[in-house]
């Protein structure tokens, strides 16, 4: 016969039952100055207070080391942000003001999770005066523009690093794109240029390898950063998948000569299409796809032609536009389905790309490089958290790059 357990009476339990009931119930203990409240200053200042037991080398009330040079000297005031709260606490003082806290470091005021709610809307796209008023809504805390920037701008650091990080041997394929911007320079609203490396691993994961701002494209800005990849580790791409940028191919073969380079069809059928009625652009559409959806290379040509022989006489622009690049267009003719549909279309940074823009479509005119390269670094740490997936099919992929690309991946 088995005999009950003698019960362990819950004393954390009880305590926290005393403290509801002593507080005046619920409400009393989460309103302003309430016992929750209390608690927290309480806390703060014990640790601060331990924090300074460390520092002196000797506990509070115990007596005075000697010859330690230094003492306890009463307490300071101090308003500090916690949460929900606004907290009026009492840190302490050492006669050689000497002491250092690492709760909240000296002229800090807030714990570090306000800064990520700062961070958070930041990210989000909010503006200044939308943080501000969310802020005082939620937190009954106003919070200046300074402070904001301040919180942000202490992200650059982050920003320079991630930027200068060492990067991987070997790419399967790298996605280059570029989102515009506006930016507000010595009083003149211009637009600049941001481009995006998108790579996929050997895993089959995403990964940005770094954006850069430019107010003009070309050879040689494309060279600098095929040479900054590579000093960054970077030694082999086997596709780079490009959108037709001017000097493009050249400056990807200029660093990494092997690199496939294949144009993004998606671009290339919105540029066919930007001088295209709207009553005929459905239908060279479906002409436009007998071509990219050929089963060979020799057959697209045909259907090009076919295209042509249609369409010359009323758009003559769109089948030397696809013969002008025909020779980056083709690559993607060699492999099978699977592969196609990774690397013919962009897709992968058309869509960080849609991401990105809900987030810049609030701003208006940034005010400098570094204000961009902030917000969209905070911005693609959101959207990096949903890239937790390996691309679909990714094994029957890399098993095709392994024999196309022989000895070029790594073992």
């Amino acid at each position: 016969m088995t005999r009950k357990k003698d019960k362990i009476p819950d004393r954390q339990g009880e305590l926290i039952d005393q403290l509801i009931q002593e507080s005046g119930g619920p409400q009393a203990l989460f309103a302003k100055g309430g016992l929750l409240e209390q608690l927290k200053k309480r806390l703060i200042e014990t640790v601060l207070e331990g924090e300074l037991d460390e520092h002196l080398g000797y506990q509070k009330h115990a007596p005075i080391v000697p010859k330690s040079g230094n003492s306890r000297n009463g307490h300071g005031s101090k308003t500090i942000i916690v949460d929900n709260d606004q907290l009026e606490i009492n840190p302490p003082r050492d006669r050689n003001s000497t002491f250092e806290p690492q709760l909240i470091p000296k002229r800090q005021t807030r714990f570090k999770g306000f800064d990520e709610k700062i961070l958070a809307m930041y990210a989000r796209g909010m503006s200044v005066r939308d943080m501000q008023a969310m802020l005082l809504e939620l937190y009954q805390v106003e919070v200046s523009e300074a402070l904001i920037s301040s919180v942000t701008d202490a992200v650059l650091g982050d920003v320079r690093a991630w930027q200068s990080r060492p990067l991987d041997a070997v790419y399967p394929i790298v996605y280059f794109d570029c989102i515009v911007v506006k930016s507000r320079q010595e009083g003149k609203v211009s637009n600049k240029a941001v481009y995006l490396a998108l790579a996929i691993t050997m895993e089959g994961q995403k990964e940005l390898l770094g954006l850069w701002i430019s107010q003009n494209e070309g050879a040689k800005f494309w060279l600098g950063i095929m040479t900054e990849l590579k000093n960054r580790g970077v030694e082999d791409i086997l596709i780079a998948a490009v959108d037709g940028l001017v000097g493009f191919p050249d400056a990807i073969a200029a660093v990494f000569p092997e690199t496939e380079v294949q144009l993004c069809i998606v671009h290339m059928v919105r540029n066919s299409t930007k001088f295209v009625s709207w009553k005929d652009r459905k239908e060279l559409c479906a002409d436009l796809k007998m071509i990219y959806g050929s089963a060979s290379a020799g057959q697209a040509e045909l259907n090009l032609q076919a295209f042509a022989d249609k369409w010359d006489a009323k758009y003559p622009s769109v089948s030397k536009l696809w013969y002008r690049h025909w020779e980056n267009i083709i690559p993607f003719f060699d492999y099978s389905a699977e592969i196609r549909k990774v690397i013919y279309t962009t897709n992968a940074i058309e869509s960080l790309n849609r991401s990105l823009r809900k987030v810049l479509k609030t701003k208006g005119a940034f005010p400098n490089d570094e204000s961009i390269m902030k917000l969209i670094y905070l911005a693609m740490q959101n959207i990096a958290k949903k890239w937790t997936m390996p691309l679909r099919n990714w094994g029957a992929v890399i098993n095709q790059f392994s024999i196309k690309f022989e000895g070029r991946l790594p073992v």
